[in-house]
């Protein structure tokens, strides 16, 4: 299932309480789709990281009181409110520990302790072929959960891009090397490799690195492999015309080689424009009217996406009935 598939699935499924297991990847970003689906439900979001924990961390430390034994509750499990309790690496939690959350699943329950009524218990894994710490899950425990299939989709990850400030020239690439958004081989044991966390690294560190030492830092992010794709594609993105003239004049404008890296490039410095000053996205618009098909689906559904009033623009529904008789997809 794709990230956007998920969340629509778990927006559905977290108000009914139903314990829901997410599986994916290194790296695909389980973890921030949860939390993405918490807040957008308003809900309080609480990571416990299963593999940290010892069976007595959750269970408690017991004392005698009257002459009888009492748990002491962990002050890091709810007592109040509505929220989303999330057993991250679930799957590389020793097997005592998934033993003990066994009642917490089914039974919301942990000895004496009782889950508030308003938290539902999601848990996440990576996969035992990802060969990256996994190892079996209990079949009792397993069969108390749904289960959810975390695939990665550049499409639902450019849009999540879009929304979370991550750099133009890297979004960019990965419009013009999708391939590149999850490389990862578990049979080569890598420091580092592609994925979405790491490419957001990437967008956090390379504008304060320094230019000769550039290559290394994106190499210790994504392997050296992609980080040598970006920085040639980088040398095109810094070639690009100047950006302010295109969007004044975008119907007389030159366009610049339609070499595919030079166009995912021009349409990225544009994007980020437009995000800056929506007041730009009807000229983007028009620009993205003059596109070859394949660059100009791609630059209307961007438009969209930062003002949907677009879709009712008489030059947009004419190009989009028009795409859609070539059989090309808008999501509008």
């Amino acid at each position: 299932m794709s990230p956007s598939d998920i969340v629509e699935v778990l927006t559905a499924v977290i108000p009914t309480r139903q314990p829901t297991y997410l599986w994916g990847p290194p790296g695909c970003g389980k973890s921030s789709l949860v939390r993405q689906v918490s807040d957008s439900l308003g809900l309080e979001f609480l990571d416990l990281r299963a593999s940290q924990l010892d069976p007595v961390d959750l269970r408690g430390l017991p004392k005698v009181e009257n002459g009888k034994t009492v748990w002491c509750q962990p002050t890091f499990l709810p007592s109040s409110g509505n929220g989303v309790l999330l057993l991250d690496e679930l799957a590389q939690a020793p097997p005592l520990v998934q033993s003990a959350f066994f009642q917490l699943v089914l039974d919301r329950r942990l000895g004496e302790y009782v889950l508030p009524e308003g938290w539902s218990v999601l848990a996440a894994s990576n996969r035992i072929e990802d060969r990256a710490g996994a190892g079996r899950v209990n079949c009792g425990l397993t069969n108390r959960f749904l289960h959810l299939d975390l695939d990665v989709c550049p499409d639902s990850w450019h849009a999540w891009a879009l929304a979370n400030d991550i750099a133009p020239e890297v979004r960019a690439f990965i419009r013009f090397r999708p391939a590149l958004l999850h490389s990862f081989d578990p049979s080569t044991n890598p420091r580092a490799f592609a994925s979405p966390r790491s490419w957001e690294f990437v967008s956090r560190v390379f504008r304060v690195t320094p230019p000769n030492q550039l290559h290394q830092v994106v190499a210790g992010c994504v392997s050296s492999g992609p980080a040598a794709e970006f920085m040639a594609f980088l040398q095109l993105y810094t070639q690009l015309p100047d950006i302010d003239a295109v969007l004044k004049s975008p119907t007389t404008c030159h366009l610049p080689s339609k070499e595919p890296a030079v166009m995912f490039a021009l349409i990225g410095a544009l994007l980020q424009k437009c995000k800056a000053d929506r007041t730009l996205v009807g000229n983007f618009t028009k620009l993205a009217l003059r596109l070859p098909d394949e660059f100009g689906v791609m630059a209307i559904r961007d438009a969209i996406a930062l003002d949907r009033s677009l879709v009712a623009n008489p030059d947009v529904q004419r190009w989009l009935a028009s795409a859609r008789t070539k059989g090309l997809f808008v999501a509008a």
